[in-house]
């Protein structure tokens, strides 16, 4: 199970990539998205820490009707990868303290559907590595997180909804997990 101390390490690790890459060219675009590495990183950001506003709030019905805004444009790369770090802390400590039987709506697309708290750690680890490997490919930077994590991660969220959806694909299951996770959201490896 992908836990509070796998989003922890998980923000860490994308945050000293980011800062290894701070003085890059973030206006070019994050890997195969159109987004900026800039956009993308604010981006991730703002939905690595979103799962932590959803248990923290405990609704069942959606989301709360407020959170934090994201990082502007002028926010400089440094910033951004202590930010994704701290988010992998802050969202570790409201998935670590929730109590037991705790739930809270997950997502909404296609559906509101809520989960048990341990579940946020994981909702947000694929926003923090799958974005952080698209501001890294952008910057030339080389990203490729431990493969116990990765598994984690992989088996954790293996039959989620978003597997299914346009631009994913069914999650594979190999001997790589940080490919598999890389191949079900369709995208490519970057050389670490």
């Amino acid at each position: 199970m992908f836990g509070p101390d796998d989003v922890e390490r998980a923000g860490e690790l994308v945050g000293a990539a980011w800062a290894a890459g701070a003085g890059g060219d973030w206006s070019v675009p994050a890997g195969t998205l159109t987004w900026s590495c800039h956009r993308t990183a604010a981006h991730a950001v703002d939905a690595a820490l979103a799962p932590a506003f959803f248990l923290a709030s405990r609704r069942r019905d959606g989301y709360p009707g407020w959170g934090v805004a994201e990082p502007g444009p002028d926010t400089p790369p440094a910033v951004l990868a202590e930010a994704i770090a701290t988010v992998g802390r802050i969202v570790a400590a409201v998935v670590a303290a929730a109590p037991p039987g705790a739930t809270a709506a997950i997502w909404r697309t296609p559906q509101v559907e809520t989960r048990p708290a341990a579940d946020f750690a994981p909702r947000s680890g694929l926003e923090i590595v799958l974005h952080g490997h698209d501001v890294c490919a952008g910057l030339g930077v080389g990203f490729a997180p431990p493969a116990d994590l990765c598994a984690r991660l992989r088996d954790h969220t293996r039959g989620w909804p978003h597997w299914s959806t346009p631009g994913w694909r069914p999650c594979p299951v190999t001997d790589d997990p940080w490919a598999d996770l890389l191949a079900g959201s369709g995208r490519g490896r970057l050389r670490a």
